[in-house]
């Protein structure tokens, strides 16, 4: 029988694929469980528009994220933190934090999964902050100030 995978089945198959199954598998298991749906030719055009749909929707927001990473290139981003008389701040910075200033100064959004910040930054001073989306490189500058 021939099935649409809905959901991925580990060693059987992968979300929208179309397999060939064993019936009593199928009945039994796959659809009960809504994992998968019967590839009639009707479905199998509907799962092709999908595909489609997200094909495009993909390069909307990958077009997105460029012009993003354009926008925030060389900007310049202040965050304000507790620290001692030493510079070192009394709670890190972390990719989130960054990821609310840039949209807050700079009205760009870019997830904080595409910044390349080795480790969170725990002290006062001026900073290189590189962001990498799909092997195109941005960076922006970071100054962490104290506050009282």
């Amino acid at each position: 029988m021939k099935v649409i995978f809905l959901q991925d089945v580990p060693r059987v198959g992968k979300k929208y694929d179309i397999k060939e199954v064993n019936d009593g598998y199928a009945v039994n298991f796959l659809f009960p469980k809504k994992l998968a749906t019967l590839a009639t030719p009707k479905a199998q055009a509907e799962l092709e528009r999908h595909k489609k749909e997200i094909i495009i929707e993909r390069e909307v927001q990958e077009d997105l994220l460029m012009k993003n990473l354009e926008e925030i290139k060389g900007k310049t981003i202040t965050i304000g933190a507790k620290a001692d008389e030493k510079g070192h701040l009394f709670s890190a910075i972390h990719k989130k934090m960054l990821v609310e200033a840039m949209d807050k100064q700079c009205h760009v959004q870019i997830d904080e999964k595409f910044i390349d910040l080795e480790k969170q930054i725990k002290e006062i001073g001026e900073f290189e902050i590189p962001i990498l989306i799909k092997n195109k490189k941005s960076s922006f500058k970071l100054i962490v100030e104290k506050t009282k």
